[in-house]
């Protein structure tokens, strides 16, 4: 038995964070039903072909839902939707601002109808203030909220590689809910939850925010090094591998001095004795340490590291990452099916022994839409009739 077999979700869903969100429910067994548009459905959908012809993020976060094709602006596909609400726990959207309210859910409305529903809206600023309005996407958030601003090189800023913005708010959309799920277990009663990918990425802020507290210097931009701590980050091997490599105390410095550097009396060396001061002599240290690099393969580096017990990493690329002998070893791969055939699917991080995570397939369009309305009392006339109407 899964932890939410028997929660019913209902989601309004497209892009990442709502689908990210209702994907990890479906993980612990929930019924995720993902109401989309007629032909042409969550746009994610079209964003690439690149597996199998289907997209990259749509497989990704939409596994082991149903797909029901409703226009919700339709009045009989929104009777529809409300006799799906009248059975579920949780309602999750993340249309565009002001859309949700506009077909008569606000959670007012909903909380009137359905006091047990758990409502969550997922928007990109919040449900009020002045931004409540403008329109979101995941790199503007990674610019709002000042992301941009500590990551890149010195002469240029860069984005994350992944939708770090709308898995923060898909995350804590997650969180929230199964706290809702719990309350309500309490309560009786449903809630609101309000989750804005502004104050997802503001969250995880914090620690360069604290830093550059009451108007100190921010953390500067040290691309993949680490921008307060050294050495912390990529270093060249002779061979032109990159290793990556971290140090966080004294002790560890001593060590690295002597186990991998082979100059142990660097340890003592007053522009390196502490973290500060290594971080000011960043460039002289830099070099010492890549003139060392440079007589041995990246794999020796690494050896010397291993040695010494200071953290180290590949710099894997994406086949590295598929091939990587530790998800391996740990079976954390299996085939999910799709519209395309099977694909591999990562386990969802986290193993618990008391279940079997939910590994189901990824939905085509409107693959659920005849079952589920049968489920719901229509007739093959009455389906037919609302295909007719363009309501699904």
């Amino acid at each position: 038995m899964r932890p939410l077999d028997g929660i019913t979700v209902v989601t309004l869903e497209h892009a990442i964070a709502a689908p990210f969100c209702t994907r990890q429910l479906a993980d612990l067994g929930a019924r995720v039903i993902k109401v989309e548009r007629p032909k042409v459905g969550d746009f994610a959908r079209a964003y690439d072909e690149r597996v199998n012809g289907l997209a990259s993020h749509f497989v990704w976060t939409n596994r082991s839902k149903e797909s029901l094709t409703l226009d919700v602006k339709h009045e009989e596909a929104n009777l529809i939707l409300h006799r799906l609400l009248e059975q579920a726990d949780v309602l999750v959207q993340n249309l565009a601002p002001g859309a949700a309210v506009r077909l008569g859910l606000s959670w007012e409305n909903l909380h009137e109808k359905y006091p047990r529903l758990i409502v969550c809206d997922i928007s990109g600023y919040g449900a009020d203030g002045p931004y409540r309005d403008k329109k979101a996407y995941d790199l503007l958030i990674q610019s709002e909220s000042g992301f941009l601003s500590i990551t890149g090189t010195p002469d240029e800023p860069s984005k994350a590689g992944c939708s770090i913005a709308d898995i923060a708010a898909g995350m804590y959309a997650y969180t929230n809910i199964l706290a809702a799920v719990i309350q309500r277990g309490k309560t009786g009663k449903g809630s609101n939850i309000d989750v804005s990918m502004l104050e997802s990425m503001v969250e995880w802020m914090c620690y360069p925010m604290y830093y550059a507290y009451e108007g100190a210097a921010p953390p500067p931009r040290a691309g993949a090094a680490h921008a307060t701590i050294y050495p912390y980050g990529p270093f060249a091997a002779g061979d032109g591998k990159i290793v990556m490599l971290g140090l966080q105390n004294d002790r560890e410095w001593a060590a690295f001095c002597g186990t991998v550097l082979e100059q142990p009396e660097l340890a003592q060396d007053l522009r390196f004795v502490t973290n500060s001061r290594r971080v000011a002599s960043r460039a002289e240290l830099k070099s010492l340490i890549e003139t060392k690099f440079k007589v041995l393969t990246g794999e020796q580096v690494i050896e010397r590291l291993e040695e010494a017990q200071i953290a180290n990493a590949h710099v894997n690329d994406m086949n590295a990452v598929w091939n990587h002998p530790q998800l391996q070893a740990r079976e954390r791969w299996r085939d999910v099916q799709t519209s395309a055939g099977s694909v591999p699917a990562l386990l969802p991080p986290g193993m618990s022994n008391a279940f079997e995570p939910r590994m189901d397939a990824v939905p085509a369009l409107g693959q659920h839409t005849n079952a589920i309305l049968t489920e719901l009392g229509y007739q093959e006339s009455d389906i037919e009739r609302l295909i007719q109407q363009k309501a699904i």
